[in-house]
């Protein structure tokens, strides 16, 4: 059915034919027609950020947790230039979003006018792909099309940037049926490929299953098969930082994270394996380590949407280009099929080696009776939360990785961080995403002070729409991670890696409006976190926390998965009652 109406009113329609409800933005001059139209509907509603950039991390927060695109509205100019930290946070994570940029009139494009600025050149390498839509005519077909492009295959950010006029002239709107794209990514995996995968798996001794982010997005369908297919196979599994929550943390077969601060039992397997299935996974730096040592007696097979990434870091000897949830299908069908063989002794062989690995126990940390330890608090706060409807957002370094390796994620989609980007100031507006998604769940961001910082500013975001927002803030007066490398790599040099003029967060919160919570004695944490979670209401929570504390287990910048550096408390673990040393 076609429809003459403004530009303004497509943008709108569209995003309700789309089956979008909500909108993350701030307005300005260049956009002012279709708020205007959003003014005049009822079926979607706008949530007004303090930051574009946090329109866009609340956006993908909404994304992330609910598997729908988010979608983000704002201005010409520093609009949409405020929104490229974002823009490229999703494109690095891999999640989708449709971002809505005004521009100046079509006639005043190329004449520095007012707010102009070259959105479409700018946003190029940060988005999938980007349209500037100069005809009305255009704009419906580009909207339809900037939500199938984001969603489809490897999702990712999309923009498209409308000038003024086109939001204020008429044009014919056409729903979402008619459009007709020429971006179809593939699917179904090569049969043959995933044959030959199947019978590597059949006969392999040392098999791991190395999981990332691309489970997640490509459904929930995805992770059941996963679970199943681990479940059937008797395979250890492991996952990147993206992939929590895919396989359940408290599944039998889980090793725990991999990487840079992934778990040691999880790093030597990965060392050690001699079949390596990456499914969904990228190969990025911080889980390969030094290239050329990376899992070196492994054959390695790789799924993935994307055929940029396959063979792009990593030669794999198994390439299949198709959906990680067709892939796994089609795999348990042909393993089943065959058989259903694994090679049970070489496998029983492989499990005892990993619960070797296992008993050096490298989470294990020095308890301290006068100060709140970071492990400690963040086990506490998974200790009293995990029975609840949870979800978990992140800033960015030392709590990031403490959180990924002491909290448990036994479902996909409640775990969102930035990962490849690592941006700093991600988490706050990243939990009110979320709560907008879940408005009856629990949504706490786990933070370090400095992070937490960067975008302060939407808690005014979440008063204003009463979002119970709990901000868990690790305070160590310290740029952790920061200083951490210069501990281990710089010669204790700590340049610039503190702050002496930090808030009164307790105050900061009240200012605010919400509630304001101060702990500093490992004895009265877990009342602390109570009162958090009883209040109904954004809270900020700051836990004074040991200000030299180390994240590990750490592989050092160049090293090798097997050569990670323990921490004093799990490095006592790591001799045995004979006193033999382990690692």
């Amino acid at each position: 059915m076609t429809q003459t109406m403004s530009g303004a009113k497509m943008v709108v329609q569209a995003l309700i034919d789309q089956g979008v409800d909500t909108v993350f933005g701030y307005p300005g001059g260049a956009v002012l027609p279709i708020y205007d139209e959003i003014f005049l509907q009822n079926s979607i509603k706008h949530f007004l950020v303090r930051h574009e950039q946090g329109a866009v991390h609340a956006a993908e927060a909404y994304a992330r947790s609910t598997g729908k695109p988010g979608v983000v509205l704002v201005t010409s100019g520093p609009g949409a230039t405020n929104a490229v930290t974002g823009l490229t946070d999703a494109l690095m994570d891999s999640i989708p979003l449709v971002v809505l940029t005004g521009q100046v009139p079509t006639f005043m494009i190329g004449s520095d006018a007012f707010q102009e600025a070259d959105t479409v050149g700018i946003t190029r390498p940060c988005t999938k792909h980007n349209w500037l839509v100069k005809d009305t005519d255009a704009l419906a077909h580009t909207l339809h099309s900037a939500f199938h492009v984001a969603c489809s295959g490897r999702p990712g950010p999309v923009l498209v940037d409308i000038p003024k006029d086109v939001q204020f002239a008429n044009g014919t709107y056409e729903g979402p049926a008619k459009m007709k794209s020429h971006y179809q990514p593939q699917l179904k995996g090569d049969l043959d490929a995933i044959t030959a995968l199947v019978a590597a798996m059949e006969t392999a001794e040392k098999p791991v299953f190395y999981t990332g982010g691309g489970v997640i997005n490509s459904g929930p369908i995805a992770s059941q098969l996963l679970r199943e297919l681990v479940e059937a196979t008797n395979f250890p599994i492991t996952s990147t930082l993206m992939g929590l929550g895919s396989y359940p943390g408290n599944g039998e077969n889980w090793l725990g994270m991999l990487g840079m601060h992934g778990l040691y039992e999880a790093n030597m397997a990965m060392h050690d394996c001699d079949l390596m299935i990456n499914i969904g996974a990228r190969f990025d730096d911080r889980i390969t380590g030094r290239l050329d040592a990376f899992s070196p007696g492994s054959t390695k097979a790789h799924i993935d949407i994307d055929a940029s990434s396959i063979n792009k870091v990593i030669h794999v000897d198994i390439p299949i280009l198709g959906d990680v949830a067709h892939v796994l299908e089609d795999m348990l069908k042909v393993w089943k099929a065959r058989g259903r063989k694994t090679n049970s002794k070489a496998l029983k062989t492989w499990w005892a080696e990993i619960d070797g690995w296992r008993k050096i126990r490298c989470l294990d940390y020095a308890a301290d009776s006068k100060v709140i330890k970071p492990q400690y608090a963040l086990e506490r706060l998974e200790a009293l939360t995990k029975d609840h409807d949870r979800y978990i957002t992140t800033e960015v370094g030392q709590h990031q990785m403490w959180a990924a390796q002491y909290m448990t994620f036994n479902e996909p989609n409640r775990w969102m961080t930035s990962g490849g980007l690592g941006t700093m100031g991600y988490g706050v507006p990243a939990s009110i995403g979320a709560q907008v998604a879940h408005p009856g769940s629990l949504v706490i961001n786990v933070a370090g002070e400095a992070s937490w910082l960067m975008n302060m500013q939407e808690m005014g975001t979440a008063m204003q729409y009463g979002l119970p927002v709990k901000q868990f803030i690790l305070n160590n007066e310290r740029l952790g991670m920061v200083r951490q490398w210069q501990e281990l790599l710089h010669g204790e040099r700590y340049s610039q890696s503190w702050s002496e003029s930090l808030p009164d967060f307790v105050k900061l919160a009240e200012a605010f409006g919400a509630k304001g919570i101060l702990c500093s004695d490992p004895a009265d944490l877990d009342e602390a976190i109570m009162e958090m979670l009883a209040y109904d209401g954004p809270v900020i929570f700051d836990c004074l926390v040991e200000k030299h504390e180390n994240c590990f287990p750490m592989i050092p910048s160049g090293k090798a998965h097997n050569e990670m550096l323990l921490g004093d408390a799990a490095m006592k673990g790591a001799i045995d009652a004979s006193g033999s040393v382990l690692v």
